[in-house]
């Protein structure tokens, strides 16, 4: 009930750290709709989810040259953390997976659809994020778990070096 989802944020907060460039996340996108094979004994449903989104500023080399502490760069995505509530799968000894698919809406190819399925009884749910690369080290802040019902993937982005 709401008290789950209330510890469930609580939790969530406590093991993403706080940090002042954090901001909320939704993103989800709709995916089209398919009849699972298991759709009979179980009712399909979304899982709950919290996400944050991790911006800042990139000071680069331009950057530096043509703004300052008190006319900042623009901010920009710096990487995200998902936390998705799957609570009532029915088989446990198959972790929730992820995947990175094209967006069909991204004319410039600037943003992807990370994807995530579990099994029964939950539908996959989708969101819409910006197409980088990702930073796979732990000492980078990735992480990718499954534990007590909730999948964490967390991870930043490559930082780019721009040579002249």
């Amino acid at each position: 009930g709401a008290e789950t989802l209330a510890a469930f944020k609580q939790a969530s907060l406590k093991l993403m750290g706080g940090d002042e460039a954090d901001r909320d996340f939704g993103g989800e996108v709709p995916l089209e709709s398919q009849v699972y094979w298991w759709h009979e004994k179980y009712k399909p449903r979304k899982p709950k989810y919290f996400n944050r989104v991790h911006t800042g500023y990139d000071w680069n080399k331009y950057n530096q040259t043509h703004y300052d502490t008190d006319n900042p760069p623009p901010k920009v995505v710096q990487g995200y953390k998902f936390n998705i509530l799957y609570h009532d799968l029915i088989d446990r000894s198959q972790a929730p997976t992820y995947r990175v698919e094209p967006d069909p809406d991204s004319a410039d190819n600037s943003t992807c659809i990370l994807r995530f399925s579990a099994g029964p009884p939950y539908e996959d749910i989708a969101f819409r994020i910006v197409r980088k690369e990702w930073e796979y080290s732990h000492k980078r802040g990735f992480r990718c778990t499954f534990e007590r019902g909730i999948l964490h993937l967390y991870f930043n982005f490559q930082r780019m070096r721009y040579r002249r």
